[in-house]
């Protein structure tokens, strides 16, 4: 009887469906076309023989090393841009930094590409991917490192995915990052969260790739038609208040990098052919990080992704042969079909967020000691309608939808607050749609300062 009368409110809401049918957007085919395997091949050789790009090694030869690397990098930005008639902007910040890893002081120094938004230009979607690699050793910053995978496999798709989208125009800005100083300690995530803060981006993403070449594991079984996506449930930033009613209210599985997780699968099931997003509810692999810890850090919503299937004989190896056992992080070892899957997926899902409207804000619910559940958000001029979503509270997906006009309030009638969870997301006049956003500070996608004694 409590089943059929859950089921009854359900539907009794109007104009519900479960999994609504998005608007098919023919532009997101074709950026998904335009992505090639060969192009990326191309990058990831041509990093390989820098020999080494560790972040302490050699920056003023012209042929070796992590300071050649990166101006590579940047001429080949420079390329991108005279063929779309000047769109990117190249800026490499850089700061010094001392540390364990970092004996002495060393300049860590990004590479961006920033393309801006042509109404919404504070509003910035970002790609990013490492170029330092390393060996067993990571302060050995002479043997050879080729760094295929981890990272030059991140690298492959920001710069192809900088390539494929310049030929479009969009109205957030779009940022290509390639990173420095990741295995001496995640500094250039620091170098581009500090660079975002100064710059007053209004950061709606960041998709951190990092290792996201490889289908092989260390069995010789082969996946190649997934990719994982790790998210942070709660804010790094969050204050001991906001803990406090989030866990009294929820909102453990709903940050806005969640949100972002949810979607990009949403985006792979309707864009890419035979391949997916598998969420995995941590900030990163248990006890390992990336790039995107430092834009959590600094309260902006990122994700990682990466491979479905690692081969730790192909990460922070001397090059080496043993027991009849290949090691090291070479070409080889890199699948340019998978690679292009996983860039498809970034350009597609950074496509996706640039043309619709900004998450809302604003977003609250309110319906204690009631059947109906109102719902609030402030309506923004770049949005035509919204639409009302909500879940069991056990649901990993958004399941129910009502769409709501812009006026800032809707009621779902015969909702009950209690045993579901809710969100908001915006819809553009053309069908494009942002993230789902979730009520109260737990959802919030407004960066907030890190709280007392974090950086």
């Amino acid at each position: 009887m409590r089943r059929f009368l859950v089921l009854a409110a359900v539907f009794a809401a109007t104009a519900v469906h479960a999994q609504p049918m998005p608007t098919e957007h023919a532009l997101l085919h074709e950026i998904a076309g335009q992505v090639s395997p060969d192009r990326e091949h191309a990058i990831i050789a041509r990093l390989v023989s820098f020999g080494t790009r560790n972040t302490l090694s050699d920056t003023k030869s012209a042929t070796r090393g992590i300071g050649a690397a990166r101006r590579w990098v940047a001429s080949e930005f420079g390329a991108i841009s005279r063929d779309c008639g000047g769109c990117l902007i190249i800026e490499t910040p850089a700061e010094t930094v001392t540390g364990r890893r970092v004996p002495n002081p060393t300049e860590v120094m990004d590479v961006l590409a920033i393309q801006r938004g042509t109404t919404d230009p504070e509003r910035v979607i970002v790609i990013s991917g490492h170029i330092d690699s390393r060996v067993t050793d990571v302060m050995n910053f002479t043997a050879d490192a080729p760094g295929a995978n981890d990272d030059a496999s991140g690298v492959a798709a920001v710069m192809e995915a900088a390539r494929v989208l310049s030929k479009h125009r969009f109205p957030a800005t779009l940022v290509f990052a390639v990173l420095s100083g990741e295995e001496q300690g995640l500094y250039g995530g620091k170098v581009l969260a500090d660079t975002a803060k100064a710059k007053g981006w209004r950061v709606e993403a960041d998709l951190n790739n990092d290792i996201v070449g490889n289908s092989e594991g260390l069995a010789g079984t082969r996946e190649t038609t997934r990719v994982r996506v790790f998210s942070e449930g709660t804010k790094a930033v969050e204050t001991k208040e906001e803990a406090d009613k989030r866990r009294y209210n929820g909102g453990e599985v709903d940050s806005p990098s969640r949100q972002l997780a949810r979607f990009m699968d949403g985006v792979a099931d309707r864009y890419l052919a035979n391949f997916d997003v598998t969420m995995v509810y941590r900030t990163d692999r248990f006890g390992r990080g990336g790039d995107q810890v430092e834009m959590l850090n600094a309260g902006f919503p990122a994700v990682r992704v990466t491979e479905a299937n690692e081969n730790y004989n192909r990460q922070h190896q001397d090059l080496r042969t043993e027991g009849g056992v290949r090691y090291g992080d070479v070409i080889e070892g890199v699948d340019f079909a998978y690679l292009a899957q996983v860039t498809r997926l970034n350009a597609v899902s950074m496509a996706a967020l640039a043309m619709a409207p900004a998450p809302p804000t604003g977003v609250e619910i309110s319906g204690a000691v009631s059947v109906d559940t109102t719902v609030k958000w402030k309506p923004a001029a770049d949005a035509a309608r919204y639409r009302l979503w909500w879940r069991a509270t056990t649901d990993p997906q958004w399941r129910y939808s009502r769409e709501a006009a812009p006026t800032g309030e809707a009621v779902l009638r015969a909702v009950n607050i209690d045993d579901w969870f809710f969100g908001v997301s915006a819809v553009g006049a053309d069908g494009y749609e942002s993230p789902v956003v979730f009520p109260g500070p737990p959802g919030s996608w407004a960066r907030e300062a890190p709280p007392p004694g974090k950086p």
